[in-house]
């Protein structure tokens, strides 16, 4: 199997397997600040957002971002809000198969990105009701600290 094969497995399990049993404002809340905290160990400054059933529970930027990094969460939520997959996980299929969202499904480059960082959010019995969005690091490290913080708060290991 290729790198690009093995990232592609590795975001289909992680879409698979990192669902919570529910998620209230509070989790929100709680999520969010385990984000910025796993940032900071890390010594990186990153956006973070939270979005459910398209309500900002929860937003902070970190100093030194920017508002250009608001502009790239909002194009990875609407991929994700679209694909129900993860941003970095379209992108590698993207990739894999040598084409764009522009041309495999006319999405507007303004609007939409393939760029990791953007993961859905979703809840047992409910599906995908959401998004948890970090921008600020390239791209594999912004969806590494996603999904990284995702496992930490449910208990999940790597598959």
């Amino acid at each position: 199997m290729s790198e690009l094969e093995t990232k592609i497995a590795a975001c289909e399990d992680e879409e698979r397997s990192l669902h919570f049993p529910a998620f209230s404002n509070e989790d929100a809340l709680q999520l969010g600040l385990a984000l910025v905290e796993a940032a900071k160990s890390r010594g990186v400054a990153v956006t973070v957002d939270i979005e459910r059933s398209g309500q900002k529970l929860f937003h902070h930027a970190m100093e030194g971002t920017s508002p250009d990094n608001d502009e790239w969460i909002r194009r990875k939520n609407n991929l994700v809000r679209r694909t129900f997959m993860s941003s970095f996980h379209v992108g590698r299929i993207l990739e894999r198969d040598g084409t764009s969202l522009q041309e495999r499904y006319y999405l507007d480059p303004m609007q939409y990105t393939a760029h990791g960082g953007s993961f859905p959010l979703t809840v047992e019995g409910a599906g995908v009701v959401g998004t948890i969005t970090v921008s600020g690091l390239p791209q594999e490290e912004d969806h590494k600290l996603v999904v990284s913080t995702i496992r930490k708060r449910l208990g999940v290991q790597p598959g």
